[in-house]
């Protein structure tokens, strides 16, 4: 009877084991490549060498003012640092959908608050997704290596930004 009990226990020892191999190999570096509303491609090849700040939003969302300011101040303090800092869209580019916003909306938007970051999009999720990031709004910061924090889920209620991360800024620098 103890060698009948083992196998279940066996068998969950070993998915633990694959569970825990696989997200170590998810440390590693992340790729992307994503067009900003300007037209551009920044990839994370391009990006090597430079800690980058990544606030996913969406300008549907109450808190994207708030949120936008908060981007500005932080890339405005931090940008002399060697830090990049990106406001990523996860707006559908197709005009039939409910959550669509176009290049010249969100360039609207974006200006209307000041922002005077890239504005990139990321339309489908599948990069957020990759990311983890299961609410908005959300943070990740990706090191020099190019490995991507987990998501940093919310926003301080003041936009502070650079408040709220500041140490794990100084931690990748």
């Amino acid at each position: 009877m103890f060698l009948t009990n083992r196998k279940p226990l066996l068998a969950l020892l070993v998915v633990m084991l694959l569970g825990s191999s696989l997200a170590l190999a998810q440390k590693g570096p992340v790729e992307f490549s994503l067009r900003s509303i300007d037209g551009q491609t920044i990839t994370s090849n391009s990006l090597r060498g430079e800690v980058v700040v990544l606030a996913f939003g969406a300008s549907w969302l109450p808190l994207s003012k708030t949120q936008l300011q908060g981007v500005r101040k932080l890339a405005d303090e931090y940008s002399n640092r060697g830090v990049v800092v990106y406001w990523v869209s996860t707006e559908s580019e197709d005009s039939k959908s409910k959550n669509f916003a176009s290049d010249d909306q969100l360039r609207a938007f974006a200006q209307k608050y000041g922002l005077k970051v890239t504005v990139l999009r990321d339309p489908d999720g599948a990069f957020s997704k990759k990311l983890g990031v299961d609410q908005l709004p959300s943070i990740v910061i990706v090191d020099k290596e190019g490995r991507a924090s987990e998501p940093i889920g919310g926003l301080d209620p003041s936009g502070n930004l650079t408040n709220q991360l500041a140490d794990r800024l100084k931690d990748v620098l």
